[in-house]
């Protein structure tokens, strides 16, 4: 008989803690936070999953240099970031590198572009990304033109 009534006084314990009514002190209200506690950070450009770097060598003009370029949305150091995340984006297919070296065996034109070099790392799409590109023949120029604004334009004017 013993056990019982200290069971039932348990939970009458219980039960006073949890009533409204119940003698207990009422707790405070905590203040609301500020509306700008409920907004997302803001986006930093180390957390961006879409982040390149790109090196451009002798390509003249001021066009030297070294670039950071992060997408969604657009940032970094590069000169045309909107310009150079669309080119990619374009370039990207479902089972294809943006990236991928002109293939082995390719009938390319014996023309020169110039001493432009171009060094791109980083990551795109879940990827990993080291690239090196140059305007040695024809396939090397058309592989670097289709990068561009991510690339220098070398195009000649008309």
């Amino acid at each position: 008989m013993l056990h019982v009534i200290r069971l039932l006084g348990a939970t009458a314990l219980g039960i006073a803690a949890l009533s409204p009514l119940s003698a207990a002190a009422p707790v405070a209200a905590t203040p609301a936070a500020p509306a700008d506690h409920l907004a997302p950070p803001p986006v930093r450009d180390e957390d961006r999953a879409d982040h390149l770097t790109v090196t451009v060598r002798d390509a003249g003009d001021g066009r030297d240099g070294t670039y950071e370029l992060y997408c969604r949305p657009g940032g970094g150091s590069h000169p045309d970031p909107d310009g150079a995340c669309a080119v990619v984006d374009r370039s990207t297919r479902a089972g294809q590198d943006a990236f991928a070296p002109v293939p082995e065996g390719s009938m390319c034109t014996f023309q020169y572009g110039g001493p432009a070099t171009a060094h791109i790392t980083g990551t795109w799409a879940g990827h990993r990304v080291d690239a090196a590109y140059d305007r040695r023949d024809g396939c090397q120029i058309g592989r670097w033109d289709r990068l561009v604004p991510l690339l220098p334009d070398l195009r000649p004017t008309v």
